[in-house]
C-alpha cells in the first residue's frame, strides 16, 4: 500500500500542498488535464522553483482572471464535482476536504452545513487547490495519507473576507480539533483552513517517519520566507514495513481505589457498548498501601468525549490520563463458510498472503445452544473443519 506522508514544517495550505506533490511526481500538465474535468473557467496554473532556505521547493499559484459573482454553498461545491468527470476516489477525497471546512465555519458562524457559504475556500483557487490534492494523491497512486502534529503559528492577525482574525484562525482551530497540534511562536498563519481541512479529511492520522520505505520526496514552497523555519510542506511518498493494517487510537487510564467493586463490569460494558474497542481492570497495590485498579480504555479520537462522559459520571475518577497510541494489525474480516453445522460466519484473517479462519464466539454459542452441544466441542469441531 503507497503511503503519503505531510511533514508540517512549516505548516500546510492547499498550495503548499499541491507544490508539494507535484514537486513528488506528479506532471503539472497531467493536473491541468484532471483539473480541466471540473468545467471551471477564468483561472490559469502555474508552477515554478523556487529556494526556501536553501531548499528547493515548487511554488504553486491560481492566477484568476474571472472571480465568481456570487458566493457558493456546499451543495454549489458538490454539484461541481459530481458533474465532473473525476473518478469516485477523487470525487469523493474532495467533498470530504469542503465538509470539513463547512462543519467549522457553520461552528465559527453559529449556523448550519447547508447555510454556509464560501468566501475563501469557495473561490476557484481553492476549488483548485482541494480538488488538485485529490488528483494528485490519485494521479501518485496513494491510498493513504498521514501526517506529522500539524504546525500552527501563533500572535498575529490574517485579513479575511470577515476582517482582521486571530492566528490561528477560528476555523482552522475548529478543523483541527482532536488531531495534534503544535502550537508556535511564529506571528504568522502556518495552516490554513485549506490546509487543515486536508490533514482532517485524509489523513489516518500521526506516523512515526521511520516507519515509511521511501521513494519519492516532493516539497511545496509557501508564499513568504519565514527566516527561522523553511517554509516549506515536505510530503513523503513510499509505503509502510511491514504492511500491517494501521491506525491511531487513544489510550484512556485512571487510577481508581474508592469504588465498589461491583460496579466494574457494568462501567465495563457501558465503555464497550459507546464504542471502546476494549476496557479493562487491572489490579495495583496505590500509595499507603491501599489496593487499587487501573481501569483501561482503547477508543478512537472521534468518539473520545463520550468515553470520558461515561467515566466521570459512572465512576469515582477526578481524572484521566490520554495518550495517542498506535495500532498495527492483520488485515480481517468476516466470510460465511459451509460446516457441518451449516452455514456459520467466521473471521478471515490474512497474514503473508495466507488466510487463517478463525470461529467466532457468538457463532459457537448459537450452535452451542441449538444443537445441545458443550461449546468446547463446537470449537473444536469447527477449528478441525476449517484448519482442513
Amino acid at each position: 500500500m503507497r503511503i503519503a506522508y505531510f511533514d508540517t514544517v512549516a505548516g500546510i495550505s492547499g498550495d503548499m500542498t499541491l507544490g508539494a506533490l507535484v514537486s513528488a511526481g506528479v506532471r503539472v500538465d497531467e493536473l491541468v488535464a484532471e483539473l480541466s474535468k471540473l468545467k471551471l473557467t477564468g483561472y490559469e496554473l502555474t508552477a515554478r522553483h523556487i529556494a526556501r532556505s536553501g531548499i528547493s521547493a515548487t511554488k504553486i499559484d491560481v492566477i484568476v482572471s474571472e472571480p465568481p459573482k456570487y458566493h457558493r454553498h456546499l451543495r454549489n461545491i458538490n454539484e461541481i464535482i459530481d458533474n465532473s468527470s473525476l473518478n469516485d476516489r477523487v470525487r469523493d477525497r474532495s467533498k470530504r476536504m469542503f465538509y470539513e471546512v463547512a462543519l467549522a465555519e457553520a461552528k465559527v458562524h453559529n449556523s448550519t452545513v447547508e447555510k454556509i457559504h464560501f468566501h475563501e475556500v469557495g473561490a476557484i483557487d481553492s476549488l483548485v487547490d482541494i480538488v488538485g490534492t485529490a488528483i494528485c494523491l490519485e494521479l501518485l497512486g496513494v491510498e493513504k495519507v498521514f501526517s506529522s502534529p500539524v504546525k500552527l503559528g501563533h500572535g498575529g492577525l490574517v485579513k479575511t473576507e470577515h476582517g482582521n482574525l486571530p492566528i490561528p484562525t477560528p476555523a482552522t482551530l475548529e478543523i483541527l480539533k482532536g488531531y495534534p497540534t503544535i502550537l508556535t511562536d511564529i506571528p504568522h498563519e502556518l495552516t490554513t483552513p485549506t490546509g487543515a481541512a486536508i490533514v482532517k479529511a485524509l489523513s489516518a492520522g500521526t506516523l512515526s517517519i521511520e516507519r515509511i520505505r521511501l521513494d519519492a520526496v516532493g516539497y511545496g514552497a509557501g508564499t513568504r520566507d519565514l527566516g527561522e523555519i523553511p517554509n516549506v510542506l515536505r510530503v513523503l511518498l513510499g509505503r509502510i514495513e511491514p504492511e500491517y493494517a494501521y491506525d491511531e487510537i487513544m489510550s484512556v487510564e485512571t487510577n481508581i481505589d474508592d469504588m465498589n467493586p461491583e460496579i466494574h463490569p457494568y462501567v465495563i460494558d457501558k465503555l464497550l457498548s459507546a464504542g471502546a474497542h476494549d476496557a479493562y481492570i487491572i489490579p495495583i497495590t496505590m500509595k499507603k498501601g491501599r489496593p487499587g485498579v487501573i481501569l483501561s480504555t482503547l477508543v478512537e479520537r472521534r468518539k473520545l468525549d463520550s468515553i470520558l462522559d461515561i467515566l466521570f459520571r459512572e465512576t469515582t475518577t477526578i481524572g484521566v490520563r490520554i495518550q495517542p497510541i498506535e495500532r498495527r494489525k492483520l488485515q480481517r474480516t468476516q466470510r460465511q463458510v459451509v460446516t457441518s453445522f451449516g452455514p456459520v460466519t467466521v473471521k478471515s484473517i490474512l497474514r503473508d498472503g495466507r488466510e487463517q479462519l478463525v470461529p467466532e464466539f457468538e457463532e459457537c454459542k448459537r450452535i452451542a445452544s441449538e444443537r445441545n452441544l458443550p461449546l468446547v466441542e463446537v470449537y473444536r469441531i469447527l477449528e478441525s473443519e476449517l484448519r482442513a
